[in-house]
């Protein structure tokens, strides 16, 4: 057993290990009421987890022993809960509806919260009106999104999951990774003088989003666009303005954004004038009210109905239990696609942690390795890993009952497969069931021993579901703030930082490092790689003459 874990929930584990999850539903027939929280029209069941109202009340007991409580009221109400850098953490501010003041060091943010809403809500307005125009008075037709993390996979993810929302809207496409292709793609098609880039980064220094910005000032330059018509197609969002208006970004052009924003987290502020301008602020609006809707639901509903709480801990009750660390999202709705690339950032970077708030090695796992697919593409992809594999994996699957389309059947059938896969993951199919099907197909004794190991599903896989009505903005806003406030939990229990990411940076270093050292060998310097190991060195000069020998051809 992990000696993170309370021995009480310990000794509850041993118990529960021999307990079988089809046997639990025989014994509660009201297992899914019993064992299920609801949040406006967001449904969490996790009633397919090996527990039972004792291991719940040993879970809750847990989380206030943690502190949790106060940790949560110290994150509303500024407190720096970002210790290792010495920030609040006040991503909820950015969808605060109410008139309360939200204070941090005695000044009330709410009043630069509103006024950057405006400004994004004003400029979203102007844009799909095609009021923004080019120096030479034309409108501006297209928006590309330039940034990476939480500047990029948000703003992405939401307009993309949201499109139906924004058919009346401009087209919006993204750009982050630094290989060119990603950047070619983006522009492929689109006119220079038609086009505004959105340049966002909050501490405009990001390498990545440097160079696609350097890319796109050429590619407006090279498509007719003067020197000093540049700015009119150009948009930053930051909490550098100086470093903004050193590229030429006029500061009537410059949405801030605060320290106090996590990139992760930061969708809901002037990051998310991509998602305005694609689905429309009205749209946009909505989104926020369902992350508020989201926050008030963590602060005030008890714990054992606290979605986010008992999502957070069903977590650490699977690593305990099952062994599982990773977590699988599979979210049954194509509009939903990246929302398992979107997760990863969220809670890999938060609490993919190995220090804790003393300082000290934690000894214990922390934060679990999160993946997944859309359904039913997943069931053709790794499902079989799933249902026979040797891995244990925590689950979550995510469905609406409506779909945006009615393309002949094709909703009901996903949902049919949807709704299988956690009751076959939960049941299994034994020894005896795989012969029966056997001998109704006519096989032989000896083809029936042959296969039968084969055919065999142990079963007792947990999962957890959330279903939602349709997938509106409103309750995509909760489906976020649900994942981000579970994500905040398990840092409080885990005793680590959420809100920093050291471990970003160190590559980044080592890569600028390498980056002048190729560059002076390509132009046929004689480098001193001896403080590298020798792969690195062997890559890099392979690397090199492989392109030399590219430059010949």
């Amino acid at each position: 057993m992990d000696p993170f874990f309370p021995p009480a929930l310990q000794a509850h584990a041993r118990r529960m290990a021999a307990c079988a999850l089809p046997a639990l539903f025989a014994a509660e027939p009201n297992r899914f009421a019993r064992f299920s929280v609801s949040c406006h029209d967001l449904l969490l069941d996790y009633s397919k987890n090996r527990l039972t109202e004792e291991t719940l009340a040993l879970l809750i007991d847990w989380a206030h022993a943690a502190g949790l409580e106060q940790a949560r009221a110290d994150l509303f109400s500024g407190v720096r809960c970002n210790w290792t850098e010495q920030r609040a953490v006040l991503h909820p501010a950015l969808r605060h509806l109410g008139g309360q003041a939200v204070y941090l060091d005695g000044v009330d943010v709410m009043p630069g919260v509103r006024q950057q809403l405006a400004r994004v809500e004003q400029f979203a307005t102007q844009f799909r009106a095609g009021e923004i125009r080019a120096a030479d008075g034309r409108p501006l037709r297209h928006l590309v999104n330039i940034g990476i993390g939480g500047s990029h996979l948000g703003p992405e993810m939401i307009s993309q999951a949201l499109q139906p929302y924004g058919q009346d809207g401009p087209e919006v496409r993204f750009v982050s990774n630094m290989d060119g292709a990603d950047f070619l793609g983006a522009v492929q098609g689109l006119q220079a003088a038609e086009t505004l880039f959105v340049l966002a980064s909050k501490t405009f220094s990001t390498r990545e989003t440097l160079l696609n910005t350097e890319a796109a000032l050429r590619w407006l330059r090279e498509g007719g666009v003067g020197v000093s018509a540049l700015p009119h197609h150009l948009v930053a969002v930051t909490a550098a303005p100086q470093r903004a208006q050193a590229y030429g970004i006029t500061p009537d052009r410059i949405f801030t954004i605060w320290d106090w924003v996590g990139g992760r987290y930061s969708w809901c502020s002037a990051i998310g004038l991509s998602i305005a301008v694609r689905i429309g602020y009205g749209h946009f609006a909505q989104m926020l009210a369902g992350a508020h809707a989201m926050d008030c639901h963590f602060q005030s509903a008890p714990l054992p109905v606290n979605m986010p709480v008992v999502l957070a801990l069903l977590g650490l009750w699977s690593r305990l239990l099952e062994g599982a660390d990773t977590l699988a999202i599979l979210p049954y709705d194509h509009a939903l696609r990246r929302f398992p690339a979107y997760l990863q950032q969220c809670d890999m970077e938060s609490n993919g942690k190995r220090i804790d708030r003393d300082g000290q090695v934690v000894g214990y796992g922390t934060g679990p390795v999160l993946w997944g697919e859309v359904g039913s593409n997943a069931q053709h992809s790794f499902f079989q890993l799933l249902h026979q594999g040797t891995h244990a994996v925590a689950i979550d699957f995510i469905a609406c009952a409506n779909g945006h389309t009615s393309l002949h059947d094709h909703h009901q059938e996903l949902l049919a497969n949807f709704l299988a896969q956690s009751e076959v993951l939960m049941r299994g199919r034994s020894p005896a069931e795989v012969e029966a099907d056997l001998r109704a197909d006519g096989l032989s004794a000896e083809e029936i021993l042959r296969l039968l190991p084969h055919r065999v599903f142990p079963g007792n896989r947990p999962s957890n579901t959330v279903l939602m009505p349709c997938l509106t903005p409103f309750n995509l806003g909760m489906l976020i703030a649900l994942y981000e406030m579970k994500i905040f939990v398990q840092g409080v229990m885990w005793r680590v930082n959420s809100f920093d990411q050291w471990g970003v940076e160190l590559g980044k270093k080592a890569a600028q490092r390498l980056l002048q050292e190729s560059r002076r060998l390509l132009a046929g310097e004689v480098v001193d790689l001896g403080h590298h190991d020798s792969s690195t060195q062997g890559l890099l000069r392979q690397v090199i003459a492989w392109q030399k020998d590219q430059s010949k051809n």
